[in-house]
């Protein structure tokens, strides 16, 4: 059954109607067409569908999009402001920390998660935040540095 669900993505507010059970990733990507967010396993095991959601990094292939009525979203499409890549994400190209970049939006935005609630995190923190976002490619250790990087940066910018 359809219905009418409405939240904030990447600061505008969204109207949906849909089926309430369909997966976030979904919505995101066939209703709505940012396809930044990736399908990876559809199980929330691998990482490639996580968005922010009120700040926090979740697994959108397995939210149903009726619950995120009234809640912010926020996509790898959201997160440059007015042009301007956000310092994670110019990290990541200093660094070279992807290959193939399927897993790229899904590790910047856990990124982000990591340092929004941990500015400062030691290298093992970094590690173990970032260890349920997995990269087929092998770039985990250029990740972990553009991360390291990035809150050096965004430390200056708070």
């Amino acid at each position: 059954m359809n219905e009418n669900i409405s939240f904030t993505l990447n600061d505008k507010a969204v109207s949906v109607n849909t089926d309430g059970e369909r997966p976030l990733l979904w919505v995101l990507r066939t209703d709505l067409g940012l396809t930044g967010t990736k399908y990876g396993c559809g199980k929330a095991l691998c990482g490639a569908c996580t968005v922010i959601m009120d700040g926090m990094a979740v697994r959108s292939c397995v939210i149903p999009v009726s619950n995120v009525e009234g809640r912010k979203i926020l996509t790898i499409e959201g997160l440059a402001k007015n042009g301007k890549l956000h310092p994670i994400q110019e990290a990541f190209a200093k660094h070279d920390a992807l290959q193939c970049g399927f897993c790229t939006p899904g590790m910047i935005l856990n990124a982000y998660s990591l340092l929004s609630s941990n500015p400062e995190p030691s290298r093992q923190e970094i590690i173990d935040g970032m260890e349920y976002n997995l990269c087929r490619c092998g770039a985990h250790t250029r990740i972990i540095r553009a991360i390291e990087e990035a809150a050096q940066e965004m430390k200056g910018a708070r």
